[in-house]
């Protein structure tokens, strides 16, 4: 059955650069359908910034066959014994908005869900490039909102030069995380999301966008010495 994770750990920055560069494939990790390897960055960071590429901080964004894929990757696997260090989260697969042509085979819902149970977001997108001044214009406003929401419990973006850009969230209910995308929570300025999605939509920032939804499974390890990320 299709397992998908969500890894975060540090490395040197070196190690950081080389998974940039050469993320995991299916021709060198059996069992693994895609990875998206990323730098870490700090939601609502200043544009020029150490905190908008963090190398020493890595995620992973991963779709695999099953989950003794991810256990063998975890074990034997140089960068996977690292990144086993750290935290990850095994998610199932609910529902996506667009698609992303890495993962072509995802169906558009594969599953339903209580409006109260914990959900996990994440986005991934191909970035162009002379639409990044006017991305991050209506983006960052975005990050905050995510970043400071009390229906988070762990929000963040990650990077991989030049132009695909990936944000991950962990909400404390179905609800919550709904009620942002529409507008309607109980927080400052809480329309900032579905204004920047009406501006995408009047001009796309990206080549590709696609947001995904899954139920958190299961939780592994530790992340900046907390653990029970995910909502119970």
């Amino acid at each position: 059955m299709t397992v998908h994770t969500f890894h975060l750990a540090e490395l040197p920055p070196a190690r950081t650069s080389r998974a940039l560069l050469r993320p995991p494939s299916g021709t060198t990790t059996p069992g693994l359908e895609h990875a998206e390897c990323l730098a870490l960055m700090r939601l609502g960071a200043p544009t020029v910034s150490p905190d908008r590429l963090q190398l020493r901080r890595v995620a992973m964004f991963a779709q695999w066959r099953d989950e003794d894929a991810v256990e063998r990757f975890l074990d034997r696997d140089p960068l996977g014994r690292q990144l086993a260090e750290g935290w990850h989260v095994r998610l199932e697969f609910l529902r996506r908005w667009s698609r992303l042509a890495a993962l072509p085979d995802l169906p558009a819902r594969a599953g339903s869900w209580g409006r109260d149970e914990p959900v996990v977001a994440v986005t991934v997108a191909r970035m162009r490039l002379g639409e990044v001044p006017r991305f991050l214009r209506w983006g960052k406003p975005v990050e905050r909102l995510v970043r400071d929401h009390p229906g988070t419990t762990l929000a963040l973006a990650a990077f991989r030069p030049a132009r695909t850009i990936s944000t991950f969230s962990v909400w404390r209910s179905v609800r919550e995380m709904e009620e942002m995308v529409h507008g309607r929570s109980a927080v400052e300025a809480p329309d900032r999301h579905a204004a920047a999605m009406a501006e995408r939509r009047r001009r796309d920032f990206h080549h590709e966008f696609a947001t995904f939804r899954f139920r958190p499974v299961s939780e592994h390890g530790a992340w900046e010495g907390r653990t029970g990320i995910v909502p119970v």
